[in-house]
């Protein structure tokens, strides 16, 4: 399976009162798909992940905003409950089939974790903790977007072989750079309002596949 991308982040004045609240403040920064805006699934769990949810709620049909979709989380409000809510944004994509860079909707998960759900498992995830979508829409395949732009791994797959031929091309490598540039612009930036929205205490950039995200996005952002 890709590795994904992720932000946790941590607030000041944190509890079971005030949690719903702050969640609501967060969600209603997501920087949502213009062709699919709105929140479109609710999950709340209690105690641990292994647990049946609470609350399994599908929007599809009519996605909410920030304020109805914590207005029914708030029918469950406890310290050991997590909360769950699904929404997309759009990412630049590239399309092996057309050759060619596209925006499209990327699903987004957003957590909001009671200090008391799972063994305080908040203290490392974060209060909340943002499933940005796959992670190489944030640092590129193989190596390709680092100092020296050449694929550090051999091909595992005809499909990526194909588009690591395609971007062998200067031009089309300079244009995978100012996509993923502009990603990683969309990610930071989505950040900031957080932090201008709720008292952050701190935030964390992480991945699954890099053991630095925040300082390889650092190093595609400096490239040109």
């Amino acid at each position: 399976m890709a590795n994904h991308a992720y932000a946790s982040v941590w607030c000041k004045g944190f509890s079971e009162a005030a949690m719903l609240g702050l969640f609501e403040q967060f969600l209603k920064t997501v920087p949502f798909s213009e062709e699919l805006p709105g929140f479109t699934s609710l999950v709340i769990r209690a105690v641990e992940p292994s647990q049946v949810p609470v609350v399994e709620r599908d929007l599809r049909a009519r996605p909410l905003d920030a304020a109805a979709l914590v207005g029914m989380a708030r029918e469950h409000l406890h310290a050991d409950s997590a909360y769950e809510a699904q929404a997309h944004w759009d990412l630049w994509v590239y399309d092996s089939g057309l050759a060619r860079w596209q925006r499209r909707p990327q699903r987004l998960e957003i957590t909001c974790f009671g200090e008391e759900y799972d063994d305080g498992v908040y203290a490392e995830a974060g209060h909340f903790q943002v499933d940005a979508g796959f992670e190489h829409l944030f640092t590129g395949h193989a190596g390709l977007l680092g100092f020296y732009g050449q694929a550090v791994a051999p091909p595992q797959h005809p499909t990526e072989a194909e588009f690591l031929s395609a971007m062998a091309s200067p031009e089309n490598l300079r244009e995978y750079h100012e996509r993923t540039r502009e990603n990683i612009r969309k990610l930071l930036d989505w950040m900031r309002q957080v932090q201008s929205a709720l008292p952050i205490e701190r935030y964390s950039l992480w991945s699954e596949g890099e053991e630095n995200f925040e300082a390889r996005v650092d190093e595609i952002l400096a490239l040109r």
